[in-house]
């Protein structure tokens, strides 16, 4: 699986992820992406990149000039920036010329600072009016990153624990500790920690990206790493200043399901399939029967109930009520599977419904047998004739 790790000891904003990001793509696709946010910009803002060494580790650090100025560490007192609405925003966002999922996932994050500073303020987030985080370098940071994980298009994505700093930060409404009240609230749900460097490492425009695209939380999964990125802030430390970007190939995790089993010797094959049937009912996702030779050579069965862990209590229940059985043995089964989903083909006689499969390099189609079976009996046709039949 496709996956993209994010490094965040050294907290996270928008121009760091940003350059992290950046840094995965090959210099012509870096130049292409600045042309293309460039370009919708519009001259509102000018977003570049440079190769920026820090503790001897090159980064890439991307900056955002409106009228020559970076953001930084003045950006709190920069009177040029304009306060906006999140309907103002919307409205930016929406005349972009990006795709549907690039402007989608912005108007996301943005709705998600937009709520978070609401709470802060106790206002309703159509009132809210921006400072740094609804200004237009802000815009930059968010679109960029969503146009980048479209470019790069990681099938997960997951990132560490978030270091937030630690200290007061300054901002327009006074000093406040850190983690500032917005990014506390857009990090809810997010394992972060404090550090002993005194300044904000993780600002609201990054926690709302992470919390946004980060599928999880967690340490480094196993991962067959292809590119590595360092996207740098702009202030220097003792230690590496940046967020790492690792992209590469991970092994799909494991589906842990349970298996029941029993030995039955006493009952018929009537009773069996009843049981089968009430397993299934319960929530059983497979139910199977092996011939097995038993204490005394009596001939058996093994009766096995593939399950999630939710279902245990109630098919335990169901195996005694059913059977005969005097204790049933139970097993932790990893499971690799295919995505399956369903579509619906025309036939002259009507709607079948078609099961699909795919993953692994692998992609399946069957028609649901009952659906067929249904058709042909009500027209007098083969199985074989109504599969031919499916568009």
């Amino acid at each position: 699986m496709r996956t993209l790790y994010l490094d965040c000891g050294m907290g996270a904003a928008g121009d760091m992820l940003t350059g992290a990001l950046l840094a995965l793509l090959d210099e012509p696709e870096q130049q292409v992406f600045l042309r293309e946010i460039n370009a919708a910009l519009s001259g509102r803002a000018v977003v570049s990149a440079a190769p920026d060494l820090k503790c001897g580790v090159q980064g890439l650090h991307v900056s955002v000039k409106i009228g020559g100025a970076e953001e930084g560490a003045e950006h709190h007192q920069r009177e040029e920036h304009h306060h906006n609405s999140i309907q103002e925003i919307r409205t930016l966002i929406d005349a972009m010329p990006f795709s549907d999922s690039v402007r989608y996932h912005a108007r996301e994050v943005f709705d998600n600072i937009a709520f978070a500073e609401a709470q802060v303020h106790g206002q309703d987030m159509e009132h809210i009016h921006f400072h740094e985080v609804g200004s237009i370098d802000a815009v930059a940071d968010v679109l960029g990153v969503c146009l980048l994980m479209e470019k790069l298009a990681p099938e997960q994505v997951i990132a560490s624990p978030v270091n937030v700093g630690g200290g007061v930060v300054r901002c327009a409404h006074g000093i406040l500790p850190v983690p500032a009240p917005a990014t506390e609230i857009l990090l809810r749900g997010v394992p972060w920690y404090a550090d002993d460097l005194k300044t904000e490492l993780c600002t609201p425009t990054g926690a709302a990206l992470l919390s946004h695209f980060a599928d999880r939380f967690d340490k480094s999964p196993m991962i067959r790493v292809e590119k590595c990125g360092y996207g740098t802030g702009t202030k220097d430390f003792d230690r590496l200043n940046a967020v790492r970007a690792l992209l590469g190939e991970a092994p799909d995790e494991p589906e842990y399901l349970m298996e029941l089993q029993c030995n039955i010797d006493d009952m018929t094959g009537e009773e069996l399939g009843f049981a089968m049937e009430r397993l299934f009912d319960a929530g059983a996702l497979d139910v199977w029967t092996t011939a097995i030779g038993m204490k005394k050579s009596r001939p058996g069965v093994m009766l096995s109930v593939l399950c999630r862990a939710t279902q245990r209590d109630a098919l335990l229940r169901c195996l005694f009520k059913h059977t005969t059985t005097l204790g049933v043995r139970e097993f932790i089964c990893p499971r690799h599977a295919l995505e399956r989903d369903n579509r619906i083909a025309q036939t002259p006689w009507g709607k079948v419904t078609v099961k699909r499969a795919e993953g692994w390099g692998v992609r399946r189609e069957k028609p649901e047998h009952e659906d067929l079976a249904r058709i042909a009996r009500e027209h007098d046709l083969t199985l074989r004739e109504v599969k031919k039949a499916i568009e």
